[in-house]
């Protein structure tokens, strides 16, 4: 072993959260080191954010041009398309390099040193690292961020490998298969699916629970679920799993009525969640504090160990990038001594499907529960003449608001490219903007975005267009 590497800020993991903390505190100035035994910009840059909305993309181009070769209502008409999966799948990874290239910059641009490598945690203050290249280094900080991540939840009954895949495999087929059977109704497997299907995969989904997308409430979902039938993908709601049959071509599900049922399958992808990365680089060594899987922290990501700190998906739910990245931006300003809490008055919630779905701040029941008179009020894209011209009328925009000052509790949108309300949404909300505010602004258009002025319009008993 060679000689210890002493520095002020030793960070496990180089995904969102750990990445801008070392970006962050090279700007301040603090000396760090940052530990990544995989590629830099963890789950989310390399195996889930951006490569599956590429895949996303891909699938939607080629369900397009598959349309117009048909009988398409916009009077295109075009030779039917082929795909060349290895070639799209060159371009996803294109853009995946482009970016973990980036962070890579970044980093060395504010001096941080960047270890490959697989750390194992020795005390409080120090990680022995197996090196990519051969051999192990010891290091030692003053302060501990730890920020490896999460990884996916295995089924006992359908232990990854052979045909059973996670999203990682999904992600990178190296041919498709004819059928697909996704274990998981959540923003994962329907995101996944529906992409696949796209791209000419027979699919069928399976939720244990009565409903897909059970997180979000149910007047959101349906648009989702009826665009998912309408596409061809079978939903088995209320279905437990029991495992592949004897001959390992189909999974074997068990429905309301005590039936099972067996379904076709080439490929299982199994995407019922993720958990917190705890397990083999003896971080229980350190006996922190737990909140079930995860690491119990406070408002400062700070947790039961003097100087030990746990951002992301390590730390728990929700387990998104935007948040991690929020958190370590945090925890390098502390270290530098600011003065920061981790406070946010809302989180978006964003799912890529198709339609989009967009949560942020209250949903109905939470807004209710708190204030039993709150207005609610939503806007339909039907009548919004924008969202006529993209052919994609299906779906509102909702907002959550108290009936006495008016103050905006939560939004909810559901419809194409809704994404890109999240922004407006988690604005209005952390600047305590008022019914007034939103409908007094002026918005573009024909834009989108007129739907979102409306519904404040509407809460107000004036919408103008519906």
């Amino acid at each position: 072993m060679s000689q210890t590497l002493q520095t002020t800020l030793l960070i496990v993991g180089g995904g969102p959260g750990g990445y801008v903390a070392a970006i962050r505190a090279g700007q301040l100035g603090i000396a760090t080191i940052l530990v990544e035994g995989a590629a830099l910009g963890g789950t989310c840059l390399n195996i889930g954010c951006i490569p599956s909305k590429a895949l996303i993309h891909v699938a939607e181009e080629f369900h397009k041009a598959r349309e117009y070769a048909g009988q398409s209502r916009l009077g295109i008409r075009v030779e039917a398309p082929s795909l060349d999966i290895a070639r799209s799948l060159e371009w996803k990874d294109g853009i995946v390099d482009r970016l973990t290239s980036g962070v890579a910059a970044l980093l060395k641009k504010h001096g941080v040193q960047v270890l490959q490598g697989w750390a194992s945690i020795v005390d409080g203050k120090t990680l022995d690292v197996a090196l990519a290249g051969g051999g192990t280094q010891r290091v030692q900080g003053e302060h501990l961020l730890l920020a490896a991540g999460s990884q996916s939840v295995e089924l006992p009954g359908l232990p990854y490998g052979g045909k059973v895949i996670s999203s990682t495999e999904a992600l990178a087929p190296k041919a498709l298969p004819k059928r697909l059977v996704v274990v998981g109704g959540g923003y994962i497997g329907l995101e996944l699916g529906s992409a696949y299907r796209k791209l000419g995969v027979e699919v069928a989904v399976v939720e244990a629970q009565p409903r897909i997308l059970p997180s979000y409430d149910e007047e959101l979902t349906k648009p989702v679920a009826t665009a998912l039938r309408k596409l061809g993908v079978q939903l088995y709601s209320g279905h437990s799993v029991l495992g592949l049959n004897a001959a390992g071509d189909a999974l074997c599900v068990r429905n309301g009525a005590g039936e099972t049922v067996e379904i076709a399958a080439d490929q299982v992808l199994v995407a019922v969640g993720r958990k917190p990365r705890t397990d083999g680089w003896n971080l229980e060594s350190l006996r922190l504090d737990m909140n079930g899987r995860a690491l119990k922290i406070d408002e400062q990501c700070r947790t039961s160990m003097r100087n030990v700190w746990a951002i992301g998906d390590l730390a728990g739910e929700p387990m998104l990038a935007h948040r991690a990245m929020a958190q370590g931006e945090m925890v390098a300003e502390l270290i530098a001594g600011k003065r920061r809490a981790f406070a946010p008055a809302a989180i978006p919630a964003v799912c890529f499907t198709d339609p989009e779905v967009v949560s942020v701040g209250l949903s109905p029941e939470q807004a209710q529960a708190a204030h039993p008179d709150c207005l609610v009020a939503q806007f339909p894209f039907a009548a919004n003449g924008r969202a006529m011209t993209l052919e994609s009328s299906d779906g509102f925009v909702r907002v959550l608001a108290r009936r006495d000052n008016h103050l905006i509790l939560g939004w909810q949108a559901v419809g194409k490219a809704v994404s890109e309300l999240s922004t407006a949404f988690i604005q209005s909300i952390e600047m305590g903007a008022r019914l007034e505010d939103i409908a007094g602004t002026i918005h573009a258009h024909p834009t989108l975005g007129e739907a979102v002025q409306e519904a404040a319009l509407r809460a107000l008993g004036h919408a103008l267009h519906i």
